[in-house]
This record gives structure tokens, C-alpha cells and sequence, in this order.
């Protein structure tokens, strides 16, 4: 039976790839996307064109902070689920523009979980990031562990996303997943993030900005994979845990029907060897520019993903070398005419 969605940041890299999945398996979406300029808008629009072409997706322009429009949207649509990915991105830009991460990501999830509330809602996914581990140096991360040491305002958010969902699935039962992300990339990806303004310099011959000296890891995670998590996590309605023990509690369970799960590749990968990669695909040899770390940035980051197999039964797998071999095919694609 087909469900309506509601897919917020539905413009946006992760959402424009979850809803072309939920329309290809017959479910209608309800699109939400304020269309911002923190990149280039003419990215996003020509993701909305791809999902405006099916006769079962529909597209509301506004904002999740709009405390008038939401709930007038949730009402109105009165969606089964939602999947929540809007939200003010990027670690960086969240040290000189700070209130649009609590615009954004605060008070646009409160208008989120009320919706959910209020219209009785099956199922909230929503995007959480790997960043939330902060100053924890234990690789690879783990869901069990503890997460009270963020370094960036943006993780702050997300992890505060997490302990509202908490909150609503203690009083009101309402199901609610978190899913941390780690390092996205792929087709369409976002423009701001390094994959893009390597590949973009490297074919103007132009040098690439390598933090940290190069000793970065990251766990680099295809799109399609993230996408895969994604949905079949929609799909399983958190539970409560039978064996939550709240006098020694694990930060990964509940006796509400909350979860939070890691979705990353599980194959740490060093930057130099990403950077190699995409010299590869490319044909190019990047000249490089080694630059300190960056503030709230870390060295390293590794996803344990026993928690999301043991759930819905998947892990990703998709090689860094074959997405970037995609990646590349698309980019090319795409911006030869531009």
C-alpha cells in the first residue's frame, strides 16, 4: 500500500535522491523546500525539475521555521510519515552565521515534531550527522556512545534535534529514528561541500585547499547507500526497547519508541587517498594547497553500522572509487553547458 511522505529539504541533495525512490515504489511525497541562496539556487531548482516530472510528488515552498505555514501544510496534506532533511548544513558557515543554524534546525524541528504530533504521524526520520561525536576520539563511532562533547554549533543542533525527538517519543509515543550521516557524496551532491570545489578547481587548473596538512579520514558515503538506509528505516517504526535499562542507560535505546543509527560506509578512507581518486577519474593531477585544520573541524571520523544492519538488515557498501566514478560521469554531464 502506498504511503504520503513528507519529504522536507526536498530540493536538496539527500532529499531530491529519497523522494525519487519513494515515487519510483508508487508512494505520493509532499515536498517541502524553502529554495535558500546558502548555494546555488539554479542546483536546487534543477533537482525540483527532476521530481516535478512525477505525477505523485507535490511542492510546497516555504520555510520549516514558518510557525504559521507548517502546521497549516500538516493539515492540510496530513502525511503518514515524514523525513525530515532540511536544515541549515555545513560546520563552517556556522561560525559566522550562527542564528541560521537555530532558525533552521531548532525551531524548524519543534514546528517538525509538532506536526507530527498533531496529525498523529506514524514514523519521523530525520537527519542527524555523524558530527555529534564531536571530541570523541574512539573510532569507530558508535550510537552507544556518549555524545556531550560537540565542537561546532551545527552539532550542537543536531544533537539537539536528537534529545527533542526523545522528549515527543516519551510523551506523545510518536516513533522517531535519527539518522547521523557521514560525509554524503555523489550526483547531484551539494556544492559547498570539498568534492565539488576540488573537482570544479581541478578542471579550471586551478589548486585545491587540503586541510589539515592532508591527515584527514573521513567515511565517505555514497548517495545510493544513504538513500537505501533511509528508506528502509521509514519503513520499520522505532519501538521501544525491551531491555533499556534506565538505571544504566545506553544513549542508543529507549523505553520510548526512539532509535538513533549511524549510516556511513564503514571504510574509513584517508583524504589524500579520496584526493587520489578523483585525480584518477578525472584524468587530472590536483595541484594542492595544505592549509591548517580548520575550527570545529575533526581529524577522523568512522561509522560503526552493526546497530543499522542488525535493524533493517543493511550495511554500505559502495566503493569510494565506483562513486567517484559516478560522481565525475555526472558532474561533467551536468555543467558542460554552464
Amino acid at each position: 500500500m502506498s504511503k504520503t511522505h513528507l519529504v522536507t529539504g526536498a530540493a536538496g541533495f539527500i532529499g531530491m535522491h529519497t523522494c525519487l525512490r519513494l515515487l519510483a515504489r508508487g508512494d505520493d511525497v509532499v515536498g517541502v523546500d524553502n529554495l535558500n541562496d546558502y548555494y546555488d539556487v539554479r542546483l536546487k531548482q534543477a533537482r525540483l525539475a527532476r521530481l516535478q516530472a512525477h505525477p505523485r510528488f507535490r511542492f510546497a515552498q516555504l520555510d520549516v521555521a514558518d510557525r504559521q505555514a507548517m502546521p497549516a501544510l500538516f493539515a492540510a496534506e496530513k502525511p503518514q510519515r515524514v523525513i525530515h532533511l532540511a536544515a541549515q548544513a555545513g560546520v563552517r558557515y556556522s561560525l559566522t552565521n550562527p542564528h541560521a543554524y537555530i532558525d533552521a534546525n531548532l525551531q524548524g524541528f519543534m514546528n517538525i515534531l509538532e506536526g507530527c504530533r498533531h496529525q498523529g504521524v506514524e514514523h519521523l526520520a530525520y537527519a542527524s550527522s555523524s558530527s555529534v561525536y564531536g571530541g570523541n576520539t574512539a573510532l569507530p563511532f558508535s550510537e552507544h556512545h556518549n555524545i556531550d562533547h560537540p565542537v561546532s554549533l551545527y552539532a550542537a543542533t543536531k544533537k539537539a534535534n536528537e534529545l527533542m525527538a526523545h522528549t515527543y517519543s516519551h510523551l506523545f509515543r510518536l516513533p522517531t529514528t535519527g539518522l547521523r550521516f557521514f560525509t554524503v557524496y555523489g550526483p547531484w551532491g551539494r556544492p559547498d561541500m570539498a568534492l565539488f570545489l576540488f573537482t570544479k578547481a581541478m578542471l579550471a587548473g586551478q589548486p585545491i585547499d587540503v586541510f589539515n596538512h592532508g591527515q584527514m579520514v573521513r567515511d565517505f558515503t555514497y548517495i545510493d547507500d544513504i538513500v537505501e538506509g533511509v528508506i528502509r528505516v521509514i519503513d520499520k517504526p522505532a519501538e521501544p526497547s525491551a531491555s533499556f535499562n534506565p538505571a544504566a542507560p545506553d544513549p542508543a535505546t529507549s523505553n520510548a519508541p526512539y532509535r538513533v543509527f549511524n549510516i556511513g560506509n564503514n571504510q574509513p578512507t584517508p583524504l589524500m587517498d579520496y584526493i587520489e581518486a578523483l585525480e584518477q577519474a578525472l584524468g587530472i593531477t590536483a595541484k594542492k594547497n595544505f592549509l591548517p585544520m580548520q575550527a570545529g573541524d575533526v581529524p577522523a571520523t568512522a561509522a560503526n553500522t552493526d546497530e543499522l544492519d542488525a535493524w533493517v538488515g543493511f550495511k554500505p557498501n559502495t566503493s569510494v572509487k565506483e562513486g567517484m566514478r559516478r560522481f565525475v560521469e555526472w558532474y561533467i554531464q551536468h555543467y558542460r553547458h554552464t
